[in-house]
């Protein structure tokens, strides 16, 4: 069974940081769920982790700030529901009588303040001492300078270090996003956050968000320390693609096992009334080659990646919403890439009298390293 982890209240977090020593105080903690809940939109957990993180010592505009600066990572929508949500939550401890604490809100910027200038040194340092120039696009350098590193990261109600904090954790949460969050966990370094402290955030993050937003975050700090990762068991300790999957993995497909390289699953959806039968595969596992005779086979791919080929044809990628109706008669293979666990639903369709299965040779490692 996978197991999506959600924050319901602040034992979660707490437990987690006496099990395992945790070196990101309570307050951090909750930052790194807050942030990156604010980035998936998942606002009812949001509620929670801001409740949570101001029982831990969060002051109103320290949460705020977080909100407010997530803007220029996650986008307008988020940060604007994000605020809404932490005026909820303020509503509600009031209502119960929760003490609230409003906090120091940013020192007002001095006669001399330069935005461009102030936020060029912010970006630089952030950068590792390398200028950064977009000189593709201008206008957007202006406003990652003095806007974005200028404007947001001059106010003081957050270091430049919890702000990296709360960029990391946000960024987690974004699929698509990697070079962002590759750069970001540097620049977490770069801007104070300690070695122990930035290891700690996938930590928190499967604790309190859920194993997908650690396992995004576990690679891209695995990156920016130049740590070696096993791809293919990586993606099975962390249940690569298929962590938010609604399907059932079901039970060790021992009957066919010896059809396989690595391991499959089978989840049989009422199929001995005509459903279908979902099919697990791990990371790296791959069916013989084989035909179905007098038969047409559908494979609808539901969760992960993974591959599809017919004999002499290059493969064909599965991933989420890809249909194939694989011909009576053709010789074929599918399976997972390497680095993504899949899921396919299947049936057999336009079955005819005799109908049957060919097992043929294993799909060797010469042909299925080729895919990437």
């Amino acid at each position: 069974m996978v197991i999506i982890a959600v924050m319901t209240s602040c034992m979660s977090i707490t437990a987690q940081t006496k099990q395992n020593d945790m070196v990101l105080n309570k307050q951090q903690q909750s930052m790194v769920a807050i942030a990156c809940l604010e980035a998936k939109g998942d606002l009812d957990n949001l509620s929670k982790a801001i409740d949570c993180g101001l029982d831990n010592g969060l002051t109103v505009n320290q949460i705020k700030e977080a909100l407010s600066q997530l803007y220029a990572y996650t986008g307008f929508p988020r940060s604007l529901n994000g605020l809404g949500t932490l005026q909820k939550v303020i509503a509600e401890r009031e209502k119960v009588g929760k003490a609230t604490v409003e906090g120091k809100d940013a020192d007002p910027m001095t006669k001399d303040y330069n935005a461009l200038k102030q936020g060029t040194e912010v970006q630089t340092q952030l950068c590792g001492g390398t200028p950064f120039n977009y000189t593709f696009a201008p206008a957007t350098d202006y406003y990652l300078k003095a806007h974005l590193f200028g404007d947001i990261f001059a106010r003081n109600t957050l270091t430049h270090a919890e702000r990296e904090l709360v960029t990391v954790s946000a960024l987690s949460g974004i699929e698509g996003v990697d070079p962002q969050l590759t750069s970001h966990v540097a620049g977490a370094r770069n801007m104070g956050l300690s070695d122990a402290e930035i290891k700690s955030i996938p930590e928190v993050l499967a604790s309190s968000v859920g194993i997908t937003e650690a396992a995004r975050c576990r690679k891209a700090i695995a990156k920016v320390f130049s740590e070696q990762i096993d791809e293919r068991q990586f993606a099975i300790d962390n249940n690569v693609g298929i962590a938010d999957s609604p399907y059932p993995i079901g039970n060790p497909n021992t009957g066919y096992a010896q059809y396989f390289i690595g391991n499959s699953y089978l989840a049989p959806m009422e199929a001995e009334k005509g459903g279908v039968i979902n099919v697990t595969f791990e990371p790296g596992c791959r069916n013989n080659w084989h035909i179905h005779h007098k038969q047409v086979q559908v494979l609808i791919c539901v969760a992960g990646r993974g591959w599809y080929q017919e004999w002499g044809k290059p493969a064909i990628e599965l991933k989420p919403g890809v249909v194939i109706a694989i011909p009576a008669e053709m010789k074929h293979w599918h399976g997972a890439a390497k680095d993504s666990w899949m899921q396919h639903l299947t049936y057999h369709t336009n079955v005819q009298e005799g109908a049957s299965n060919e097992w043929c040779e294993p799909v060797v490692d010469e042909v299925y390293d080729k895919l990437k």
